[in-house]
């Protein structure tokens, strides 16, 4: 059985892949997940758009721990 991953998408970015949520082959870090991602999804290359694993915001690369929970979040808008 393969190693996946579940990601959650919100907003717009979930109407734009078309895909509130998904499964994949565990990439091992964010960098890597995301270039898995503008592959299979290439309007994400126009598209701002952040990811967090297990409810915090990435920044930089950071290793994918077996388990986790990936969102890919629009941008916020605060008031």
């Amino acid at each position: 059985m393969h190693n996946t991953i579940h990601i959650k998408a919100f907003g717009m970015v979930a109407e734009r892949i078309g895909l509130a949520e998904l499964v994949i082959d565990h990439s091992g870090n964010s960098s890597e997940l995301l270039e898995v991602l503008l592959v299979k999804f290439p309007v994400l290359k126009s598209v701002k758009f952040s990811l967090a694993i297990n409810k915090k915001l990435v920044s930089g690369n950071q290793e994918i721990p077996s388990g986790a929970e990936i969102a890919l979040l629009p941008p916020f808008s605060g008031g």
